[in-house]
């Protein structure tokens, strides 16, 4: 009953209507207790059908805004935002299962790409372009493109969305939302925080923000309908093909942020204290279940038995539990029971291959039966085979040796995936590489830290099958805006381009 008190506070809070949250016929649980703390409506075809139209007639009015007065409403929702930060973090936590820090980082992300967005409305650059006619100017230009869908995962409600709605938003785009099946209350909460940031700002068109509840047949009607010339879709490798392929058919953008089977190297001069602490978070925060979460792990014959007998210490003693009831918790639960059955059928195959696990088994809290917790895993494996070449959405680390430092990089690179990638090390040679065109192949490569926890500043996607999208920072913006290149003749002659002669009367 606890939770229920909790999720009533926060939503009613925030301003989300109780018939919003209350009858309808989608079971919304949580993980840290497995109970039932929500039954939401989902919309149907026709609700979806006016949702879009509105957010065409929408898209009409906000394009007309000056950017810099679009930023201003950025600037509104992110002071929205911050007044919420405490309550809609730990609404992250009991819809997702992260401990409360991470709950409440989620959220600062969201107002630090607020930050970074509304000053970046003031900087959606064209071009002046030299010209080889006499007389002759060339720029490019930047327009709003139009309606953007949103379609989020579950691990990241919140967060995600914020990085294409707040670019887009300055942009001149209205927003579709689609949030994940199993998060929908982040999303109302949010919606509700935007009504609010309309009603302060003045002036915003009805459709601007839009959240549509439901299952996979919402997001299909999103992908699927012409007057949308952009998604941006976050989740596994298989929904971005399908994704991909009907964007592809009528010809519109995507941007995909698909799966990541990370890894990092540990070479012979690293910092073992500060790898161990990297490695710990980026394997087992969020339990595991980070796109960016750290999955391989190539450890040098010379420093193995040292780093991997800490990480066993480490892996014994971490904090598992609802993140609600301590704040030395850690490791909260895994989404659902099909996380579970998943994350013990892979473990399963990696002993069958040699693989030596320590952990990995169900965690009991006897207060919630109906709760997955589980111990992570550390898995010795002797080689890269098998469930180690795919992205299991669970707290799994395999780790391997290598001797040779090319031999580790071919390593790292020899999988499907492309998102995020690390080294530790303090040797010149190999940081560079690592990160030169003949060294990592992911869209994300750090050094001396883990591949997990972005900062929206950079441009956060990946490679290969993570699907090649780029959101939140650097030139991310791009995606959301059309181009145009204009020629202008302030001349009385007209030379064409390349010499070419055409005279005519």
């Amino acid at each position: 009953m606890k939770l229920l008190a909790d999720v009533d506070s926060i939503l009613q809070g925030v301003g989300v209507y109780r018939d919003r949250y209350r009858g309808g016929e989608r079971l919304v649980r949580s993980p840290l207790t497995g109970e039932t703390i929500a039954q939401v409506e989902d919309a149907n075809p026709d609700s979806v059908t006016e949702a879009i139209g509105q957010s065409e007639k929408a898209f009409l009015a906000w394009r007309s805004l000056p950017a810099p007065r679009r930023g201003e409403f950025v600037r509104v929702l992110g002071e929205e935002l911050r007044a919420a930060k405490t309550e809609l973090g730990r609404l992250v936590t009991i819809e997702t299962g992260k401990i409360l820090s991470e709950g409440h980082g989620e959220v600062q992300e969201m107002i630090d790409i607020c930050d970074f967005a509304v000053g970046l409305s003031r900087q959606l650059y064209g071009l002046t372009i030299a010209s080889e006619r006499p007389h002759h100017r060339m720029m490019e230009q930047w327009h709003p493109l139009g309606p953007v869908g949103i379609i989020t995962a579950f691990n990241f409600p919140v967060a995600v969305w914020s990085w294409n709605a707040a670019l887009a938003l300055v942009c001149g785009d209205p927003v579709i939302w689609k949030p994940s099946e199993k998060t929908p209350l982040t999303a109302l909460a949010v919606e509700a925080l935007v009504r609010r940031a309309v009603e302060r700002f003045g002036g915003a068109p009805a459709g601007l923000s839009t959240v549509l509840i439901g299952g996979r047949e919402i997001g299909e009607m999103l992908v699927d309908d012409p007057r949308v010339p952009l998604v941006s879709a976050t989740g596994s490798t298989a929904m971005g093909q399908i994704v991909g392929r009907r964007l592809a058919r009528r010809f519109a953008r995507a941007i995909l942020e698909l799966g990541g089977n990370n890894a990092s190297i540990v070479c012979p001069s690293a910092d073992l204290d500060l790898a161990l602490r990297a490695i710990a978070f980026a394997a087992v925060g969020t339990a595991g279940q980070r796109c960016t979460s750290l999955r391989r792990l190539f450890v040098h014959r010379d420093t193995y038995d040292a780093l991997v007998d800490r990480l066993k210490q480490v892996y014994a003693t971490v904090q598992i539990g609802n993140p609600l009831t301590s704040s030395t918790v850690l490791v909260g639960p895994l989404i659902d029971g099909v996380a579970f059955h998943r994350m013990q059928e892979v473990l399963a195959e990696a002993r069958k291959l040699g693989g030596q696990v320590v952990g990995g088994d169900r965690f009991e809290t006897a207060p919630y039966p109906a709760a997955h917790y589980v111990r992570p895993a550390l898995v010795e494996m002797p080689g890269q085979i098998g469930p180690v070449l795919q992205e299991t959405f669970a707290p799994i680390l395999y780790v391997m040796k290598y001797s040779d430092f090319d031999e580790a990089l071919a390593l790292h690179n020899a999988v499907r995936q492309g998102l995020s990638s690390s080294i530790f090390s303090t040797d010149v040679h190999e940081i560079e590489k690592f990160l030169s065109v003949a060294g990592s192949d992911c869209g994300i490569a750090n050094v001396n830290i883990g591949p997990s926890g972005a900062e929206i500043g950079g441009a956060f996607g990946g490679e290969k099958e993570t699907g090649g999208g780029r959101e939140a920072g650097s030139d991310a913006w791009k995606a959301y805006m059309r181009r145009v290149t204009s020629t202008i003749n302030f001349g009385k002659d007209l030379p064409l381009a390349q010499g070419v002669k055409f005279e005519v009367g």
